[in-house]
């Protein structure tokens, strides 16, 4: 039997070990040092002002809704494709959900469909979250500039792009928006195993979403009602969350850090590759990068010519022991969603032909050149019968 290979697995060497193994061996595996080093370096990666640490990108998301003050009766417009925690954040503050198409080619948000709903709407929205696919950076500018002349808070959900600059910035140093929310799943640019991290450049925003994020509790003397000279004391201001990261977890992203260089690097080396062999295919294309920016290429996504074309692909690759993935069901499809707006999928044309084209080819820093060299030979032998009958 062929060696299994999936579109996404975590790069784990001694480092690691070791850095895990010095916290086990030290008094705090959480509360510990640890994550505010991490912190720190992070935002000294993606040049940010702040960083705040949490135990998912899930809960980073949510975070910012609370930290921007998204509540019953706000609207705050999603991605249509992402994945459902783009969305369920904003639900968790009880906002309701509209969903803004993208462009099929770079699978973020369209400039044209943003334009025309801002120009039709009766509801503005408090916040927009835009969704970074696949590292690939949405166009910042021309989102900011719309957002800015109606006062709409910008969330970047950046769980895939880590790593990824925007014209020649890193994305999640906030240039053109109110926060950004970072992703450490073993799939992801670097991984605390489950782990997130929001950026920002506002103080007083930071120090919400930390307080947010250990249960609504201060211990900072300036903000008591009562001070108290005890060491124990310390005072619940606000209704919020156990979201924090463990030391443990801080210690396995620190040591990844350190490498994401290299493994940016091989990410990237992984995509030329893939450009190479597919670049004479009229059949398949990979996902187009948005101009003046990088991708970090947490996924390696293309767009198939049509749906039977991708499924042929994936079972191909599925029987030589080689797992895809789709990235993602359109949010709108969700029968919770369907459930709360009576949405029409005809709606969402550019969604729509990425639900029915897109495929996620394996793109991880060990995943060797003979192991890709199969995974083309495959899509190759797929799609010969289809370029016979076009020649």
């Amino acid at each position: 039997m062929a060696k299994a290979i999936y579109y996404g697995k975590q790069t784990i060497d001694q480092r690691d070990i070791d850095a895990v193994c010095e916290v086990l061996h030290s008094n705090l595996l959480t509360q510990g040092p640890y994550v505010g080093r991490f912190e720190r370096d992070l935002a000294n990666y993606v040049e940010a002002p702040y960083a705040v640490a949490c135990s998912n990108g899930t809960a980073g998301l949510h975070l910012a809704c609370m930290g921007l003050g998204i509540t019953q009766g706000d609207e705050v417009w999603v991605s249509a494709v992402s994945f459902v925690a783009s969305a369920n954040c904003a639900r968790y503050c009880l906002a309701n959900v509209r969903f803004v198409d993208i462009d099929p080619m770079t699978g973020n948000i369209s400039i044209k469909a943003l334009e025309k709903m801002l120009a039709h709407t009766e509801h503005l929205p408090k916040a927009l979250i835009v969704v970074h696919m696949g590292g690939n950076s949405c166009d910042m500018r021309a989102i900011a500039q719309l957002c800015q002349a109606h006062s709409i808070a910008i969330i970047e959900d950046a769980c895939h792009a880590l790593g990824s600059t925007y014209h020649n910035e890193p994305v999640g140093n906030c240039r053109y928006s109110d926060c950004c929310v970072f992703s450490f799943h073993p799939v992801k640019t670097i991984t605390t195993a489950e782990g997130g991290m929001v950026t920002c450049k506002d103080p007083k925003l930071a120090k919400q979403l930390r307080q947010f994020a250990s249960h609504g509790i201060s211990k900072d003397i300036d903000d008591w009602s009562h001070p108290d000279p005890a060491p124990w004391y310390y005072e619940q201001h606000t209704l919020g969350y156990n979201y924090r990261l463990s030391d443990l977890q801080a210690a396995l992203g620190i040591a990844q850090l350190h490498r994401i260089d290299s493994f940016l690097q091989e990410r990237r080396a992984i995509i030329e590759r893939y450009e190479q062999a597919f670049a004479n295919h009229g059949l398949l294309h990979m996902q187009q990068i948005t101009a003046n920016s990088c991708s970090a290429y947490h996924l390696a996504l293309i767009q198939c010519a049509d749906k039977n074309i991708r499924q042929k692909i994936y079972q191909a690759l599925a029987e030589d022991h080689i797992f895809c993935q789709l990235h993602y069901i359109p949010i709108y499809r969700q029968p919770y969603y369907r459930k709360l707006n009576s949405t029409e999928f005809n709606e969402y044309p550019g969604a729509e032909a990425h639900y029915q084209q897109a495929l996620s080819l394996p793109v991880y820093p060990t995943l060797s050149i003979d192991e890709q060299k199969r995974i083309i030979k495959v899509i190759e032998q797929t799609l010969r019968p289809y370029l016979q009958l076009a020649n």
